[in-house]
């Protein structure tokens, strides 16, 4: 029976080489805590088909993963090396060229492993972690190979998790966007809502 990392729990910390700003040096998750939200970005390898498409736009949408107090990692079972060669690359060639968040190496496979996401070929299947400043997995999640993943979606719900936080006793309903009513997440409340919403909806 294959162990999960659950929500609620502590992500399983670790130190290893990234490479930003073409420079290679040391990543340690525990870093971030008490200082930001991360979300960890977990991608097969360079230069696949898909990767480079959510990775570049990832990067092109930073600014409103830094106006949620959010790091991006992203994590892939190459080399520093060829994080670097990737980031050298142009975006023309699959490249990853002024990609604006570190690349993390898992040369060993061990952070893919502890994540759960390593598949039988060695590689990692496409998985997003957001993880909450205290450390804690607030989300996990894991796409198909060749689907690519909303950055939509991806900012939607750090967006609800924060909110969550902040507001103890709410629920996000459906779709929910920053500014959207919540719920309330007691069962006997949350029926205000449900009568609120469908009074005027033929069941």
């Amino acid at each position: 029976m294959i162990n999960y990392p659950q929500i609620g729990k502590l992500a399983p910390n670790f130190l290893t080489v990234g490479v930003f700003n073409n420079k290679l040096g040391k990543i340690r998750l525990s870093d971030y805590r008490g200082k930001k939200y991360v979300v960890l970005i977990f991608y097969p390898a360079n230069f696949t088909p898909v990767s480079p498409t959510e990775l570049i736009t990832l990067s092109d949408r930073i600014a409103e993963f830094r106006k949620l107090s959010t790091q991006i990692l992203a994590i892939s079972v190459d080399s520093p090396f060829s994080h670097l060669r990737s980031l050298l690359s142009s975006r023309y060639e699959g490249g990853l060229a002024n990609l604006k968040f570190p690349l993390v190496s898992d040369l060993t496979h061990k952070i893919t492993s502890d994540y759960r996401f390593l598949t039988d070929d060695g590689m990692a299947f496409p998985g997003v972690v957001v993880i909450d400043k205290e450390g804690v997995i607030q989300y996990y999640t894991v796409n198909n190979l060749l689907c690519g993943r909303s950055i939509n979606e991806i900012l939607r719900v750090l967006e609800s998790i924060q909110y969550l936080k902040e507001h103890p006793g709410q629920a996000c309903p459906v779709d929910w966007k920053s500014g959207d009513k919540t719920i309330y997440s007691h069962p006997l409340k949350a029926k205000l809502y449900f009568k609120e919403l469908y009074t005027t909806q033929k069941n």
